[in-house]
């Protein structure tokens, strides 16, 4: 802990000395918090600030910057082109928690000190360090937060661990947050109680997850309230008492169905409560605010969710939610148009090719949501056609995750087989790889799969 803090000091005096820096940043929840907490705190220290969102960061890109800047702080990307952004001849540092291509001074990555960037930092996280080395800035704390859980981080223990907690010890103590051990699903905070159930699929509850009949008649026969009137209940509107209830006949059915005990136990954790938002709103649930920015990101309008992110609750909040509207939509739509066309089966995977029908932004969200109707024993694997070939997005369970499975390893390996490029996470992991190569590309990852199976 203390060596990566006294990095953040350094680089933290290597900020001072520049007067105009360059803010580029990775277009998802991480990235989005990451160029805000790296934007605020420049602007407090009197800094001419600019930021910059790059979907990847290739030579092309980095040439680009180079041309444009004269210092540049890298958040949530940067580690693994060190060599390519040397080259360009750019004055830089980078806050990053992906593997870094090398060890370089100029760093701030958990990798480099010893701690795993899957879990234990994220980008925003680890730019919050920095930020924090230059001023204080604690109440950046709630924005690292909501970029820690949007990149999953707690997924794997329920909960944020490692040099992350103590973040969240720092965000309660000051008072922006509040943790609340509670159901680890999504839409406490606005959708209906029975909008909540029905679009879980992991735990995966029979005749719940994907059925908005099943769950109404799920919560009706436990006594569990619907509706108050006319106003359809979230979560946050039950008793206490009503939700312990409806916690326990969901333990009570998944275990009746053979869910395992390590999956079930998963089901409930700490969620994360920023204290200054509005309760009920997107923004009060570390895990809505994080959906809330990657639906701005996922149709080119990350400006506006970081605007959210700087505090704008106005003209970017409305149409940051006018995004995530027609976020569901087209989720709902891809869903539907999944179960059309079907899924292929193969020994170890199972996969479909959206073709154009489904945004390559989106598909991967899609592909997860087809576990509704999908084998879940097997990763599924969706294709959807970009300008830059064809986008692979791969999903898997906690439980395939439990029994071997690491996508971000196995579609490295055959994106790379075929003349592409990927990589991720254990249990979600995506590519691109060039148009026409998609059979080579499944048959390869169908054997990698099949290996992590067998170990």
């Amino acid at each position: 802990m203390k060596e990566i803090l006294k990095r953040a000091s350094e680089l933290s005096d290597v900020v001072r000395k520049a007067e105009e820096v360059t803010v580029v940043t990775h277009i998802d929840a991480d990235g989005i918090t990451s160029g805000a907490i790296a934007y605020r705190c420049l602007e407090r220290a009197g800094k001419e600030v600019r930021i910059r969102f790059v979907k990847s960061l290739d030579d092309e890109e980095i040439e680009r910057i180079a041309n444009e800047s004269t210092f540049v702080w890298f958040t949530d990307l940067g580690s693994g082109q060190i060599s390519s952004i040397e080259k360009s001849g750019l004055n830089f540092i980078v806050t990053d928690h992906h593997v870094p291509e090398k060890v370089t001074e100029n760093q701030l990555n958990p990798h480099i000190f010893g701690y795993d960037g899957s879990y234990e930092l994220s980008g925003a996280t680890t730019t919050y360090l920095l930020a924090r080395a230059l001023g204080l800035n604690y109440d950046l704390s709630a924005i690292a937060i909501v970029g820690a859980v949007g990149d999953l981080q707690d997924s794997n223990y329920g909960r944020l661990i490692g040099l992350n907690s103590s973040i969240v010890d720092e965000a309660v103590r000051n008072g922006y947050v509040k943790v609340v051990r509670d159901l680890k699903f999504f839409g406490k905070q606005t959708r209906p109680v029975y909008k909540m159930l029905e679009y879980t699929f992991d735990p995966y509850m029979p005749g719940i997850s994907g059925s908005e009949r099943g769950a109404i008649r799920f919560l009706d026969s436990i006594g569990v309230r619907v509706k108050d009137g006319e106003r359809w209940l979230r979560w946050i509107d039950l008793s206490e008492e009503e939700k312990r209830k409806a916690v326990s006949e969901i333990v009570r059915l998944l275990m009746s169905s053979n869910t395992p005990f390590s999956q079930i136990m998963r089901m409930v954790g700490d969620t994360y409560i920023l204290l200054e938002e509005e309760e009920g709103s997107e923004l009060r649930d570390a895990m809505e605010f994080s959906t809330l920015l990657n639906a701005t990101a996922r149709y080119g309008e990350e400006e506006v969710g970081l605007l959210v992110c700087l505090g704008d609750r106005g003209k970017a909040f409305s149409r940051a939610r006018s995004l995530l509207q027609n976020h569901r939509r087209n989720l709902s739509d891809g869903l539907r148009l999944v179960d059309e066309i079907g899924i292929e089966e193969m020994q170890n995977i199972q996969y479909f090719h959206a073709g154009r029908k489904i945004l390559d932004t989106i598909v991967g969200i899609v592909a997860g949501m087809s576990y509704s109707f999908a084998n879940r024993n097997k990763p599924i694997i969706a294709f959807a056609e970009n300008e830059d070939g064809v986008k692979v997005s791969a999903r898997a369970t906690k439980l395939l995750v439990e029994r071997g499975v690491h996508l971000a390893q196995a579609i490295k390996i055959a994106a790379e087989k075929v003349g592409g490029k990927g990589g991720g996470h254990s249990i979600a992991a995506g590519a691109t790889i060039p148009k026409g190569s998609e059979e080579e590309f499944l048959r390869i990852l169908d054997r990698v799969i099949g290996e992590q199976f067998c170990k």
